[in-house]
């Protein structure tokens, strides 16, 4: 599969959440804990790894949206720059490295662990901790709006039985 057209899928999520959810100041400062990220740059993040994973992978230099107006802007700027990568720019060898920042860490991994082992696992992290922090602030989004699958009825809760 197209590395872009997973988190463009993920992107898309995400953007229908924020839909959902709107940017109240107050949401976007919430933070789970006060050493972690606040909800906006959780999103930023999330984008971020998005860019960070495919612009390697490609051969691209990493593209660089987080001066757009507002979160949803930079999702979709870069959900428009990933869509339009050839899928035959992925097509390299999977044993070339790959270069980032973890942290204060600098790692340099094969293709196929940077994108499975360090890019997936961080874009969905931030991804995951954007859509705790919503939920934690009162939000009204399921599970079905982190991964576009997920339905159940509007009154459901894994903490009361469901009517027969």
């Amino acid at each position: 599969m197209h590395p872009a057209a997973i988190f463009c899928r993920s992107l898309a999520q995400l953007s229908a959440m924020l839909d959902k959810t709107g940017t109240a100041p107050q949401l976007l400062a919430a933070r789970l804990h006060p050493d972690m990220l606040p909800f906006a740059q959780q999103v930023r993040a999330a984008v971020s790894f998005s860019l960070r994973g495919c612009c390697p992978l490609a051969g691209l230099d990493v593209a660089d949206f987080s001066a757009a107006a507002s979160l949803q802007e930079q999702i979709a700027q870069t959900m428009r720059y990933l869509q339009a990568i050839p899928a035959e720019r992925f097509d390299g060898p999977s044993g070339r490295l790959c270069r980032d920042r973890a942290g204060f860490a600098d790692i340099a991994l094969p293709a196929d662990e940077y994108l499975n082992l360090y890019i997936l696992p961080n874009f969905y992290f931030h991804f995951g901790m954007a859509y705790a922090i919503a939920r934690s602030s009162g939000a009204a989004i399921g599970k079905g709006d982190f991964d576009g699958y997920h339905s159940y009825a509007p009154d459901f809760s894994f903490e009361r039985p469901a009517a027969p």
